[in-house]
């Protein structure tokens, strides 16, 4: 199959312009044909929608299932926020007894890190098994012998504290060690609007970058949002309920 004739299998996906978004949350907003909410101005509609956008992420990524990670307990959680999962390779400082990686700038939540590591009687990287531990916990674990940092077993645990990971080590030296996180989504900004973070006039165009059927929830976080703000309570849970039915 030429790559022309296999580019035709892939579809280009079409993220809602920004008109789009504030024209649908004013649409919402507003009784029917009426001008009711015509006095929101287009800076404060951009602040819901980011603060909306947040809201809902951290929605999904929080389980209803304790024995499952949110992210997870459904195909279709796995498939709306894959858009911001990330992996990077990290450079790191040896600490003696760990290795220490700042968190990307835009790190939003831990997915799991990857190790790879050599000793004296192998210089072949070894994948390690890195699974998340609490920083409380660190001591008990070192001086477990089942749990602490193990060649033999090719597994060691890693702690988040002071925005940075902390991959604990034994007899071993790591060769590599990668991050895959969920990242902050991208803030919608507007051309010729006020940005609500700076103040100043935006000379950036930057749309969402979450699939429509996506947008339309994250449209209604932001207009529960708004209507909370103007305490107009019936709108605001209409739409919160709106949000939610469609996770």
């Amino acid at each position: 199959m030429s790559g022309e004739e296999g580019g035709n299998l892939f579809r280009t996906k079409n993220n809602m312009l920004n008109g789009t978004v504030i024209l649908k949350v004013k649409e919402r907003l507003n009784k029917l044909d009426s001008r009711d909410m015509d006095n929101i101005e287009d800076w404060q509609i951009i602040e819901a929608v980011n603060k909306g956008q947040i809201e809902w992420v951290r929605r999904q990524l929080a389980p209803l299932n304790p024995q499952r990670q949110g992210d997870e307990q459904s195909r279709r959680r796995v498939d709306d926020l894959q858009v911001l999962l990330e992996t990077v390779s990290l450079p790191f400082i040896d600490r003696e007894t760990f290795y220490e990686s700042a968190l990307p700038v835009d790190y939003l939540a831990f997915k799991r890190v990857d190790m790879a590591a050599i000793s004296e009687c192998c210089a072949k990287p070894q994948p390690f098994k890195v699974w998340l531990a609490e920083e409380v916990n660190v001591t008990q674990l070192l001086r477990d012998s089942e749990r602490k940092p193990s060649w033999d077993w090719t597994e060691t645990f890693v702690t988040l504290a002071g925005n940075k990971t902390k991959v604990f080590k034994d007899d071993f030296t790591a060769t590599s060690i990668d991050l895959t996180y969920y990242r902050v989504p991208r803030k919608m900004q507007v051309v010729g609007s006020a940005d609500p973070y700076t103040l100043a006039i935006s000379t950036v165009e930057s749309i969402l970058e979450f699939k429509e059927d996506i947008m339309e929830l994250i449209i209604s976080e932001a207009c529960a949002i708004i209507a909370g703000d103007i305490e107009n309570m019936p709108q605001s849970q209409r739409n919160e309920k709106d949000a939610d039915r469609g996770n």
